[in-house]
């Protein structure tokens, strides 16, 4: 007689392959890789969020800067004064004079560029009658003087006098060292007469500030008065004053045509 038996651990095994056997291979494969590809794609897609937040911050921060250097410009010291001067005689002194109606202020916005060795001034309509609202540029690298008279939008070059126009560091120095802080102290004021000789065609010749002062104006040269022989001053006409400060004084510059 024999007996057949079963052991029962091989039997659970062979039906635990059985089980298995059920279950697709191609399934679980399918699954492994989705889940990768999930993965993959979550991994992607948070490196494409920081990405674009980093550019966004970057473009903010550009655009921050750009927005400040417009409209601060770039840096250069620029002041704004209010010069008291005295109108009559330039020889009185502060202490001696009495007489509050001789005492004039000006007021302009003085911009250094001491790198480029150029000041700009910028001179408003004055509170008085006599005088002209200008931008003026004294440009120590091409020893030039430009004026823009902003009543007559014209515009008048110069060769730079510099036994009158203070040189950008000391005219700096001196600003820095006012103590009064926008109030400079007591001034008094120097005439000067320049005449109209000939129009200028082209300003390109005059330098980066000169050109970007006097480009699309009627542009002329002048000359001092005082150097053109034979001259008479009734010869000259229709003259218009510009009036400021480049020193420790305060110069009336006359602009006349023949």
């Amino acid at each position: 007689m024999v007996k057949v038996s079963f052991n029962s651990a091989l039997a659970q095994k062979e039906v635990k392959k059985d089980d298995e056997s059920l279950i697709p291979e191609e399934e679980v494969e399918v699954d492994v890789e989705t889940a990768v590809l999930v993965r993959r794609q979550s991994r992607a897609w948070c490196w494409c969020v920081c990405l674009g937040v980093a550019l966004m911050l970057s473009g903010v921060l550009i655009a921050g800067a750009y927005l400040f250097r417009y409209y601060t410009g770039p840096g250069e010291p620029v002041f704004f004064c209010g010069v008291n001067y005295i109108e009559d005689d330039y020889m009185i002194r502060d202490e001696e004079v009495d007489v509050p109606s001789s005492l004039r202020e000006l007021e302009m916005t003085i911009r250094i560029l001491e790198e480029e060795q150029v000041e700009i001034i910028s001179v408003p309509v004055p509170n008085f009658e006599d005088g002209d609202p200008a931008d003026i540029v004294h440009d120590f690298d091409r020893r030039m003087t430009a004026y823009l008279d902003l009543s007559l939008d014209k515009c008048y070059v110069i060769p730079l006098n510099t036994s009158a126009v203070m040189p950008p560091r000391d005219l700096l120095d001196l600003l820095i060292n006012v103590k009064a802080g926008t109030y400079l102290p007591q001034s008094y004021l120097v005439h000067e007469e320049m005449v109209v000789t000939e129009r200028l065609e082209r300003v390109d010749q005059l330098g980066y500030f000169i050109y970007n002062l006097c480009r699309n104006k009627e542009t002329y040269k002048l000359q001092r008065r005082d150097r053109i022989l034979g001259m008479q001053k009734r010869e000259v006409q229709n003259c218009r004053k510009i009036r400021h400060f480049e020193n420790n004084f305060v110069v009336e510059t006359q602009i006349c045509e023949l």
